[in-house]
């Protein structure tokens, strides 16, 4: 940006090194060029300053399809002013007396690429679809616009070189735009509702896999089971009958102990009786030699052996005579020497 310091009759400028000067004085250029610094008299002086960095120019229209669409173009011209003087001379880049530029230059170039612009794209627009817009319209308006502008005659006689045009999107309208994203979006929705399924069919295949092995699993503990049960039945039968043969044997066993000892008892008591008949066969032939009286005498003896216990005794006189006659048979009681019981 310039600057100019006003002094009384005379000013000084200062140019900056973007700023292409050009000082006329009484319709004469006196100066020009960048970075310029001078005095000058403001009541006769001209300045102009024309940019030489590259500029940069959005554009925003619209245009109709030939299917009768309306689309909104946005783009981007990249220029820059290669023959100052002339811009100066054709253009209005004066400068203020405070050393800003005025703005109707820019406007003036804004309007000039836009119009350009806009007619060259609304020609090649009308002759396309919808759909052929928005496939290949970016492509087609950039290289249209590229060669229409950089060989447009106005713009070369101005001075206005163009470095570069960039179309940056064709959109039809809001409504028109949301009804051709819907089949898009109904397909990715589709695709995500396909996904989703395949994932969940996927879950239920790998929880049925889960749940087979479990069942698979449960029938092997099952099985397993049940080869237990029969097997601990087995040894327990196995150990019942191994119990009942041990009982069987220690049965038997005691069977033919308890034969031998009742064998052996039977002999025993054969034997003994056998002893004691031979003793009393052998008592009853001393006692078959020996008389009456004896006899008595001998019963009684054996009989007192096993009679209680007598406190008191009475004996009668018939009772002992006949005791005294049986045991002295041949002898009478008087000669005997024995009281003559009952005189």
């Amino acid at each position: 940006m310039a600057t100019i310091k006003r002094y009384p009759w005379i000013s000084h400028f200062l140019g900056s090194p973007t700023g292409y000067v050009v000082h006329l004085q009484k319709g004469t250029v006196r100066h020009q060029g960048v970075g310029q610094a001078f005095w000058f008299r403001p009541a006769s002086s001209v300045l102009s300053e024309v940019p030489v960095d590259d500029q940069e120019l959005p554009i925003l229209f619209h245009a109709i399809t030939n299917d009768h669409q309306d689309v909104s173009v946005q783009a981007n011209v990249t220029y820059r002013f290669n023959d100052p003087v002339s811009v100066a001379s054709r253009l209005d880049f004066a400068l203020q007396p405070s050393g800003t530029a005025t703005m109707a230059g820019r406007e003036q170039v804004a309007t000039i690429i836009g119009q350009l612009c806009q007619s060259h794209a609304i020609d090649q627009i009308a002759t396309t679809t919808l759909a052929q817009a928005l496939q290949r319209g970016v492509s087609e308006l950039r290289n249209l616009l590229t060669g229409a502008l950089q060989t447009d005659s106005r713009l070369i006689s101005t001075g206005i070189e163009i470095l570069g045009v960039q179309v940056l999107a064709v959109r039809p309208e809001s409504d028109v735009e949301r009804a051709l994203q819907t089949p898009v979006r109904e397909q990715l929705q589709a695709d995500a509702d396909k996904a989703v399924y395949e994932r969940r069919a996927v879950a239920v295949e790998r929880e049925r896999t889960i749940s087979e092995n479990e069942m698979a699993s449960k029938i092997e503990l099952a099985a397993r089971r049940e080869h237990l049960v029969a097997q601990e039945g087995a040894n327990a039968r196995r150990q019942a009958e191994e119990v009942a043969a041990a009982g069987l044997i220690q049965a038997t066993a005691e069977a033919e102990r308890q034969g031998i000892s009742a064998t052996a008892e039977a002999h025993q008591l054969k034997l003994v009786g056998e002893a004691a008949a031979a003793r009393e066969a052998a008592t009853m032939a001393v006692y078959k030699d020996m008389d009456q009286a004896t006899l008595l005498a001998l019963a009684f003896r054996e009989a007192a052996a096993s009679l209680p216990n007598i406190n008191n005794l009475t004996i009668t006189p018939d009772l002992l005579s006949g005791v005294l006659a049986g045991l002295m048979p041949n002898t009478p009681a008087d000669q005997a020497g024995l009281p003559t019981l009952g005189k």
